[in-house]
């Protein structure tokens, strides 16, 4: 895999547990900074009604 640029949400500052995301211009990649081998690939528009749904609250957290 490329040499990506993992962000996370600033809400996690150091803690050991958080989703990081890389975004490219053709892809979204997903990944738990517990499980950092296990990415998961969106398209951007997938990533789109991800988010959207998650600010909708259509997941039960």
């Amino acid at each position: 895999m490329k040499n990506l640029i993992w962000t996370r949400p600033n809400a996690c500052s150091n803690a050991g547990n958080c989703p990081e995301v890389a975004i490219t211009t053709d892809a979204v990649y997903v990944r738990s900074s517990l499980l950092p081998d296990a990415v998961a690939q969106l398209t951007p528009t997938e990533w789109r009604d991800l988010v959207s749904a998650i600010r909708a609250g259509e997941f039960d957290v």
